[in-house]
């Protein structure tokens, strides 16, 4: 059991029969006597992915989730799912569209990951901070380019496109953030 004074970002609670993960916690102090601490948290429920907020009392208590992360590792797309295999067992799982959609752009046969699991099943997949891609298509290196904000589209080996800077050739790896899908640098 947690209670409210053990929330913060990134803690895997249960609510409703889920796993759900916490994305912001905010605690309020009213100013009248004898009112409760308020904790607001916003989480995300790892079954559904749908975002929501809920409002705790101060000395609420949660249940924990039966939720382990293990090392893993992306193996290849089958179809519109995604294939992984967890490291420590080498058990595989798949993830189906809605979840692999939007991570598939940064990944590559072979990019080690964390799996969420929840009651041996996987729920959650964590990408690196970063990952190292190859541009396959992007213009022409600009010549007398600048270190202002002109960019140029690129195209990644996984198909993502994304703006680079105008001195970039196709063929160079770069860095991608992965959480907002942007050029940090050349790798």
């Amino acid at each position: 059991m947690y209670t409210t004074s053990d929330f913060k970002r990134g803690l895997v609670i249960q609510l409703d029969g889920a796993p759900c993960i916490l994305v912001d916690v905010t605690f309020q102090s009213p100013t009248a006597r004898g009112s409760n601490t308020m904790v607001k948290t916003k989480y995300r429920n790892l079954i559904t992915a749908q975002v929501l907020e809920k409002t705790f009392r101060s000395g609420d208590k949660v249940d924990e989730a039966d939720f382990e992360r293990h090392k893993g590792q992306f193996l290849y797309t089958d179809g519109d799912k995604g294939v992984f295999m967890d490291l420590e067992t080498y058990e595989q799982f798949e993830l189906e569209s809605d979840g692999f959609e939007p991570i598939a752009p940064f990944l590559l046969e072979g990019t080690e990951v964390q799996l969420g699991l929840f009651q041996g099943r996987m729920v959650n997949v964590d990408l690196p901070m970063t990952v190292e891609l190859t541009v396959t298509d992007t213009a022409p290196v600009l010549k007398n380019a600048t270190a202002t904000a002109q960019t140029k589209e690129a195209i990644l080996e996984t198909g993502h496109k994304l703006q680079v800077p105008p001195y970039l050739n196709s063929g160079e790896k770069i860095k991608v953030d992965t959480r907002d899908g942007k050029f940090i640098s050349r790798a």
